[in-house]
């Protein structure tokens, strides 16, 4: 169960500038914001450049949640153990807590050739009320152990140049491809539950069309330093540089495309006083995604739409080793895949649906506008599946387990809370300064944490939105999920030599559970560039086999409550 140093790495697909031609001549059938018809994010567009002239443009958003949880047994750390003898389980610490975050995205463009971007977060991850416990190797743990400093984070800072040979971004940037599951750049909101993070590289980039504007083909190249991403942290030691090659066919609602990924990751160690080492990753990832949406015939307002991803990582590695390894220099080798898919129907509501020609009918509701969009989607439901390769043996020499990016969302509880803490905790405990070996944990350890991300699972999830009114979305979704291999928990089988779950239950069952997942928000725009976002989301996870302790007892039902509150500008 040890987690592969993923390839968190990718390419960001252009949507004006150099890739704007072939869209706007492309023949849509397919309303070119179908994204919005499904998923209403909320967030205010940004108004169109003047090519002419210097044009400045600051978004951003305000978001304030409130969230209650019931708390489920997990790993007991040797501190706790020490401090209440007798203990065998112990909780998150949290029941309930609020946070907040501020997102800035300024942005200068000059005429049609040059654009400046920026994106801050303040105050993110700042928690008022409970905090965690023995979670720190998560990447965000909602704990009080952060420094001020800390809550600042510059995730852009770059520049991008359009040329008549193509376009170049330099500077500090995040990277999306496909839907996510690699490489995902924490700005795409989802049905349920909220981004965090991302990947954040100095990077180099550049992007053109060989055979001309109107091409639907594009290239991409470029290199990087990794800043920050969920595997590692230029500013705790770790140097990762990054390289990319990918291609793409774009036209209209749908794309296919490829990269190759190569990364080469080093982490200076010490062992002894005067005695250093390096932990090294080298990893290549391909990678595969595409979309599609077309109409369905006889129903012009309504549209079949679908995705795909398929990833595969190969590499080697010493910062997953035992003993043996270490002596002999034998590598762990890295051989791991995932991959997601859905497919689904919209249907596209017109406010002048029944009103005399020329004339939009009137809402009478305080929350509606004349600036809310004339087309909406008032009905969308989708299935998606997914699977994430496994490790059922945490210390042989291969690491066959894919982690998907945490900021691909698969429902709210499962595996954003629960598994996420599970293994975050696992890694603490692995760590703690009173076992024999707190001083010099097993290598690989800090990697453990899933930050939230699914792994070593297969799942089915099926959502619906339903939206009577364009301000207004009720969703539902289930999420029913099995583990790939046998659910084992590194901590234990270094500690007691025992190939069991975190639980201390048998491994073999695989029986992850079925979650339930609902909400509502209303949207309420105050003026043309502001709106104030309300709602509610739920979520109760039914935990199966893969839950169950020594003596086949199944941990209680956990849940989730957490009140939303946004201002988008």
């Amino acid at each position: 169960m040890r987690p592969l140093p993923l390839v968190t790495f990718g390419v960001t697909l252009f949507t004006s500038g150099l890739l704007a031609p072939a869209v706007a001549n492309a023949q849509v059938t397919v309303p070119e914001d179908i994204d919005r018809l499904v998923l209403e994010s909320g967030r205010i567009k940004s108004a169109k450049p003047d090519k002419e002239k210097l044009f400045i443009d600051i978004r951003g958003e305000l978001q304030l949640r409130a969230v209650g949880l019931r708390s489920f047994p997990m790993d007991v750390s040797a501190s706790v153990i020490d401090a209440h003898p007798g203990a065998v389980s112990d909780s998150l610490g949290q029941h309930g807590y609020g946070t907040q975050w501020v997102r800035l995205t300024p942005r200068l463009q000059y005429r049609d050739w040059l654009q400046v971007v920026l994106q801050l977060n303040l105050f993110g991850d700042y928690v008022f009320g409970d905090v965690t416990h023995d979670v720190a190797p998560d990447r965000y743990p909602r704990d009080d152990a952060r420094d001020a400093w800390s809550y600042l984070e510059l995730r852009w800072a770059y520049a991008q140049f359009l040329t008549s040979v193509g376009l170049f971004r330099v500077g500090q940037q995040s990277n999306h491809w496909g839907m996510g599951i690699l490489a995902n750049d924490g700005d795409h909101p989802s049905l349920f539950g909220d981004y965090r993070g991302g990947n954040f590289v100095e990077q180099v980039l550049f992007a053109t069309k060989p055979a001309g504007k109107e091409s639907p083909f594009a290239l991409v190249v470029g290199g990087n330093l990794v800043y920050a991403d969920w595997q590692a942290r230029l500013y705790r030691g770790d140097v990762a540089f990054q390289g990319v090659l990918a291609g793409f066919y774009d036209k209209g609602p749908n794309q296919i495309g490829v990269f190759a990924t190569l990364r080469s990751q080093q982490t200076s160690q010490t062992a002894a006083q005067f005695a250093t080492y390096s932990d090294n990753i080298v990893a290549a990832a391909v990678d595969v995604a595409g979309h599609f949406a077309t109409p369905i015939p006889g129903s012009p307002s309504t549209f079949l739409y679908g995705a795909g991803e398929l990833a595969f990582i190969l590499g080697s590695t010493n910062e997953l080793r035992q003993p043996d390894q270490a002596l002999t220099g034998q590598l762990t080798q890295i051989q791991s895949y995932g991959f997601a898919a859905n497919l689904g129907v919209v249907h596209e509501a017109h406010r002048d649906e029944g009103a005399p020609s020329g004339q939009v009918p009137v809402d009478s509701s305080p929350l509606s506008s004349a600036d809310d969009p004339r087309t909406w989607g008032d009905i969308a439901a989708q299935v998606e599946i997914g699977y994430a390769s496994g490790d059922a043996n945490p210390y042989d020499t291969t690491e066959h387990r894919f982690t998907f990016d945490p900021n691909h969302k698969v429902g709210l509880l499962l595996f954003d809370e629960v598994m996420r803490w599970q293994t975050a905790r696992s890694s603490a405990a692995a760590q703690d300064p009173l076992l024999q070996n707190g001083s010099r944990p097993t290598p690989g350890v800090n990697l453990l944490p899933s930050n939230g991300g699914v792994f070593g699972a297969e799942y089915i999830y099926p959502t619906v939105i339903v939206r009577p009114k364009p301000w207004v979305d009720l969703k539902a979704g289930a999420v029913i999920a099995g583990t790939t291999t046998d659910l084992v928990d590194p901590y234990r089988v270094a500690t007691q030599g025992s190939y069991v779950n975190y639980r201390g239950g048998d491994a073999h069952r695989h029986d992850l559970g079925i979650e339930l997942d609902g909400g509502f928000e209303f949207r309420l725009r105050l003026e043309r560039a502001l709106r104030v976002q309300l709602g509610a989301q739920a979520g109760v996870f039914f935990p199966g086999g893969a839950f169950a302790d020594a003596s086949g007892s199944i941990m209680s039902a956990p849940w989730i409550v957490v009140g939303r509150a946004g201002l988008q500008f």
